[in-house]
């Protein structure tokens, strides 16, 4: 592909993100609960327990968050917020790729002053030496 086409493409791209609405990380589950109740139909071996119960669940701070829906409206809208997010993924990630052979294919400018190019050699030696004397001490 050519410099403009995936300037093109990137562009749409863009516009499918910013169409893209609410959205939620997370993941909904279904699961099925047995109560422990001796008289229960769910004491069974044969029966798969109470449900389903929807669980949305997300890491907030490194801890577990769970959240029990009922079939509706709520649960709905819930699904459609994951589901946008997992296109806001898809739509990333694939923004990432192109902006990647966009950068490939950009020249690199050229520096014909001999000064110009070694201030910038310096500035660069020591922005990265600063980094590589943090992790060293770090």
């Amino acid at each position: 592909m050519t410099l403009s086409e995936l300037e093109k493409e990137k562009s749409k791209l863009l516009r499918k993100i910013q169409d893209i609405g609410d959205m939620r990380n997370g993941t909904l589950s279904i699961r099925y609960q047995r109560c422990s109740k001796s008289p229960c139909v769910c004491d069974a071996p044969t029966y798969p327990g109470h449900g389903p119960i929807y669980s949305y669940s997300i890491v907030v701070s490194g801890k577990t968050k769970i959240k029990n829906y009922k079939l509706g409206t709520e649960l709905d809208k819930l699904q459609k917020e994951i589901e946008n997010y997992h296109t806001f993924r898809k739509l990333s990630n694939d923004l990432i790729a192109i902006s990647s052979q966009i950068c490939d294919l950009r020249p690199v400018p050229e520096i014909g002053d001999k000064d110009a190019l070694e201030e910038l050699k310096k500035k660069l030696q020591k922005h990265f030496m600063k980094k590589y004397k943090g992790k060293l001490t770090g």
